[in-house]
């Protein structure tokens, strides 16, 4: 049997929580088995790194995004698999890998599904397997404080989003593998490994988590009529063709920005910053994903 580690957000639940975790493990007949809890995911990576040291061949990580980019950051390059027990408010890299909030399937799919080698991320040093936001989405963010969002869940999101809808765009300057690619006023600059974001809104419609590439987004429009033309037009067709958003492919962005902007890595808030030096890490890290089924 595999050696498994269980790094867990402690305050995270899902199912029966972590006590039906331990127990499934048990009835899987998993007995050599690593236990890690931690109060704030940004301890999850020293933990992470030392279930690597002591033999660990498959890490669950229990908890939302931020918990995986946390532990995904101390794991690029490691030849073991992540399994994701989707127990945060946000869980996107589980929903576009098609693992269900739910902790008997899950577990099913760390234990016995197929293993896919995925992309990752780098901004400013910080690896992410998601996104990374620049602007009105990482202001959004930050503001959906720790207290917030364990009140209202998922309509933190939401009810901060609606707070900044009228912010300021701010000038930005981006090149793609060293191309001038946009120079202008922006509100919202994004970068993403995966197609699907909060809500479920399809912001990068041709994005895959191992093609070698980052996704670029930049929107242009601020203010709520804008806000509403741009999510209208993400929700019911193609992102590009919203006259308010521009997109791209590339495998490294430098991004520059007229005055500090706050940025984030799936879905955490990392302060602010007047550049951003992204490139993508191709086959960073291996993810438990469900068995394909038939065509």
């Amino acid at each position: 049997m595999t050696r498994v580690a269980v790094v867990a957000h402690r305050k995270k639940t899902l199912g029966g929580g972590l006590g039906e975790l331990r127990r499934r493990l048990t009835d899987a007949g998993v007995d050599d088995l690593l236990w890690y809890e931690v109060p704030k995911s940004r301890k999850a990576p020293k933990k992470a790194r030392k279930a690597v040291e002591w033999g660990a061949e498959l890490i669950l990580v229990w908890g939302g995004d931020g918990m995986v980019q946390h532990c995904v950051d101390a794991l690029a390059g490691w030849d073991g698999a992540i399994g994701i027990i989707p127990a945060g408010t946000a869980n996107l890299l589980a929903t576009n890998l098609g693992v269900p909030q739910d902790l008997e399937q899950a577990l099913g799919i760390a234990l016995g599904g197929e293993r896919r080698r995925l992309d990752l991320g780098r901004v400013n040093g910080q690896h992410f397997a998601v996104m990374a936001g620049a602007g009105f989405d990482a202001e959004m963010i930050s503001d959906a404080d720790r207290h917030l969002k364990d009140e209202m869940g998922k309509l933190a999101y939401v009810w901060t989003g609606l707070r900044h809808v009228r912010d300021e765009t701010v000038p930005v300057k981006i090149r793609v593998d060293g191309e001038k690619w946009f120079d202008g006023e922006a509100s919202c600059v994004l970068l993403g490994n995966v197609s699907q974001i909060t809500g479920g809104i399809e912001a990068f419609d041709d994005a895959r988590p191992d093609d070698g590439r980052l996704e670029v987004g930049v929107a242009t429009g601020h203010g709520a009529l804008d806000w509403a033309r741009t999510l209208g037009r993400m929700a019911v067709g193609r992102t590009e063709k919203s006259p308010l958003v521009q997109v791209t492919q590339g495998r490294k962005i430098d991004v520059r920005f007229g005055e500090p902007t706050a940025y984030e890595l799936d879905g955490g808030a990392y302060g602010t910053s007047k550049r951003l030096k992204a490139r993508v890490v191709p086959d960073a890290i291996t993810v438990c994903v469900p068995v394909p089924g038939p065509a």
